[in-house]
């Protein structure tokens, strides 16, 4: 992960626990395939999942909202459709 990468994507988002979060959601779209599991930057080169989700938060590529009871993204919203039901 680079760390200027990560500075710049924190001073967008201002919170490290809410970056932490929209990382870790968009690096879990672009790792699991299917629906918004493309790259939203031009240019990826060898980069890895996180440094192209942070990318893409710095570029306002992904939207977010904070709510009272969490986190709502306005561009992560497929991610809860794709969610892995558990079998009974």
């Amino acid at each position: 992960m680079n760390s200027d990468i990560c500075k710049k994507a924190l001073e967008k988002v201002g919170n490290p626990n809410v970056l932490v979060n929209l990382v870790s959601r968009r690096v879990r779209q672009l790792t699991t395939g299917g629906s918004g599991s493309r790259p939203l930057i031009a240019d990826t080169g060898v980069m890895g999942a996180a440094d192209i989700a942070m990318l893409e938060i710095i570029e306002g590529k992904m939207g977010w909202e904070l709510v009272e009871d969490g986190l709502k993204e306005d561009s992560l919203s497929t991610e809860l459709s794709h969610k892995k039901r558990k079998k009974s």
